[in-house]
């Protein structure tokens, strides 16, 4: 299996994960253009594509849902879009929608030899939720846009080889940032965003020792900095021990291609 981030902030998202039979993104927030030319970077055809999971209804997460089922249908392909039951409803679809895989959160489905899990995650979202996805003992999990880290979220990033985790926001570049005061509440709340101290909170405390490589995306351009996640995280690390591979995805650039297994 091997996973890269296409994208990661708030100007949109999207992960590809595929193996040799089966190849999915996580989420569409590209438009088709830019999304083609990220696959084709990694070298992986658009056109190969088996299926599209969606987290949660936001712009940056669906943006370019449409075009890309659009450009599918033109092909005579049926690429599914998964989706939770509750979410589907708050996508609007220009013509016929693709064909939809409705799903409640919290259960599991396969994907050609992918198993994925689904979870939810607290965001300020209707139902929001992050994935794990496993295939032949190696398992990727992926947690965005969620304000704190419950139990149950702990549960199933639990023996993940590699992790794509959000670190949003450093707490006091926030706080005096440009943002209205509004928005502060919104980001810092449990259903907001994860902060770089709830991130290495959860490296100290929680993060498999198993783990090959944890990821950092997400990150805010006006409230964070790439070396301030990357050492906020090293550190959390280091008091462990721990010899977790750190990547701090560039929101910017697509990241590499994480090998499983």
């Amino acid at each position: 299996m091997k996973v890269s981030v296409l994208a990661t902030s708030s100007a949109g998202n999207c992960t590809f994960v595929g193996t040799d039979c089966t190849r999915i993104l996580i989420d569409a927030g590209l438009s088709r253009k830019e999304t083609f030319e990220r696959l084709r970077a990694i070298g992986e055809d658009p056109d190969s594509l088996d299926a599209i999971l969606v987290t949660h209804e936001h712009s940056d997460h669906v943006s370019g849902l449409g075009v890309l089922s659009r450009y599918y249908r033109k092909l005579g392909r049926a690429v599914p879009v998964f989706m939770t039951r509750l979410t589907a409803p708050l996508i609007e679809w220009i013509g016929d929608p693709p064909p939809l895989e409705h799903f409640q959160a919290g259960t599991g489905f396969t994907i050609g030899d992918l198993e994925v899990q689904s979870f939810t995650i607290p965001h300020d979202a209707l139902d929001p939720v992050g994935y794990t996805v496993r295939h032949q003992g190696m398992k990727f999990g992926l947690a965005m846009d969620l304000g704190y880290v419950p139990e149950s979220v702990k549960y199933h990033l639990n023996r993940c080889h590699v992790l794509v985790l959000e670190s949003n926001h450093d707490v006091e570049m926030l706080k005096v940032g440009p943002y209205p005061w509004s928005v502060k509440q919104r980001v810092m709340g449990r259903k907001g965003h994860l902060s770089n101290d709830v991130v290495s909170e959860y490296i100290g405390e929680n993060l498999d020792g198993e783990s090959q490589t944890l990821v950092l995306g997400h990150l805010s351009e006006h409230n964070n900095h790439p070396e301030i996640v990357r050492l906020v995280a090293s550190q959390a690390l280091e008091r462990r021990a721990l010899a977790t591979r750190l990547v701090v995805a560039d929101s910017k650039k697509t990241s590499e291609v994480f090998q499983l297994g």
